[in-house]
């Protein structure tokens, strides 16, 4: 069905009923279907009721649903929407990325769904602050900007994520790591090792951040801090969950990341999570981490591990004037492993990395790694290859030691 066509079915709709008022979603339904019956017969269409059927759908949401956006929304296969204007839509689907065939009726009509989305997580996007984070009621994550900064018109990125968290077992199964490396994973964190994600983006660090929260005992009290509250934690019930808040329209009210992490160490925090660090904020969860809060887990934005640690140092010297060397001692005592995740050219997302931080010496970050990914071919488009034990020991075993963890000697590096 082309959108020529259902964009003259929502007019001839539109003319037919009174919007303004509250009209039932039984009575909308029904004005629909009439439409489309009325369509079919007075131009000699025939359609399988299939076709009716979804032809209705996408009319009802054009109304009261998401537009056009509603059955991308719905399908668990659509990963990533990406709106460059109200008539320009990609996805990502399955790993691959496609231009989608319909359009808003009118750029009106997508930023009246951008004011929906915001206004229902209490946001607020206008021209004097065009650039918003929020959020959907499925928890996906909504990125929008408006011009005068988005040249094109309104821009929409939303970043699905599946309604029921992916557990580690199942980044196993999709070859994201090994179940030797899991398990390794698990006793780190039981042992409650600061653990630090790096990926760039689309490489799954929220979603890797969320599984590898899993294993965090029940009886523990978590606090997790985020931009755009994302994290599914359903094994800890002692759990606080903080989101920052931007400027009103005068400018007032805002609540940074630093702010909430600072709060929460007046909240009895057995470990923190930080969904993911972009500035001054480093030096304020690093800080965290060296003050007793040990098992405490964040995320970063780099291309390598060594490129993360160059970032945390830049974002630390941006929050303090700190001589480098101290900057650098700061990093290397808050955290113990850094895992790296990227994203293959094949759309897979796997962990590619995973080093322990040693120390310093002579005022540079000594990395130990532990796991490399080796690839070893590529077959009918799929990249195969695995996470291998460098042969290297994991060096600071000390919490593992308190802890009363045992590492075997394949896991241990």
């Amino acid at each position: 069905m082309t959108e020529e066509v259902v964009l003259g079915l929502r007019r001839l709709i539109r003319e037919r009923i009174d919007l303004s008022g509250s009209v039932p979603d039984s009575a909308l339904t029904g004005m629909v279907e009439q439409a489309v019956f009325d369509w079919c017969r007075e131009n000699g269409r025939m359609m399988t009721a299939a076709d009716k059927l979804q032809l209705v759908r996408r009319l009802f949401h054009s109304f009261r649903g998401m537009d056009v956006l509603q059955p991308l929304i719905d399908d668990p296969s659509v990963t990533e929407i990406m709106i460059n204007a109200h008539d320009e839509i990609f996805i990502e689907q399955r790993g691959r990325m496609t231009r989608y065939p319909a359009a808003f009726e009118n750029r009106e009509r997508l930023e009246d769904i951008i004011q929906s989305i915001v206004a229902g997580v209490n946001r607020v996007v206008n021209e004097s602050t065009p650039i918003v984070d929020a959020r959907l009621k499925d928890g996906s994550r909504v990125h929008v900007v408006l011009p005068p900064i988005a040249l094109k018109g309104p821009t929409l990125t939303i970043r699905k994520f599946p309604e029921k968290p992916l557990l580690m077992e199942d980044l196993v199964a999709l070859g994201a790591l090994s179940a030797e490396v899991s398990g390794l994973l698990e006793k780190l964190v039981a042992a409650r090792y600061n653990i630090f994600i790096s990926g760039g983006t689309g490489s799954g660090k929220t979603t890797f951040l969320n599984a590898l929260s899993q294993y965090i005992p029940e009886d523990e009290r978590i606090i997790t801090i985020e931009d755009s509250a994302e994290l599914q934690i359903t094994r800890v019930k002692n759990l606080v969950s903080l989101e920052t808040r931007n400027a009103n329209t005068e400018g007032r009210g805002e609540i940074r990341v630093r702010e909430l992490i600072r709060a929460s160490l007046r909240m009895r925090p057995s470990r923190i999570i930080v969904g993911e660090v972009r500035g001054g904020e480093a030096l304020d969860m690093l800080s965290a981490m060296n003050t007793g809060h040990d098992g405490s887990l964040s995320t970063g934005h780099s291309n390598s591990t060594k490129d993360m640690l160059s970032r945390l140092e830049t974002m630390v010297l941006g929050a303090a004037e700190l001589p480098l060397p101290v900057a650098r001692q700061q990093i290397a005592a808050a955290i113990d492993v850094i895992i790296h995740l990227s994203r293959m050219h094949d759309g897979s997302r796997k962990v590619v990395e995973i080093c322990e931080i040693a120390g310093v010496q002579e005022g540079e970050i000594i990395l130990n790694p532990l796991f490399q990914f080796s690839e070893t071919g590529e077959a009918e488009g799929k990249i195969s290859g695995e996470l291998r034990a460098t042969g290297n020991r994991l060096r600071h075993s000390g919490k593992l030691d308190m802890a009363g963890v045992k590492l075997d000697e394949e896991g241990s590096g």
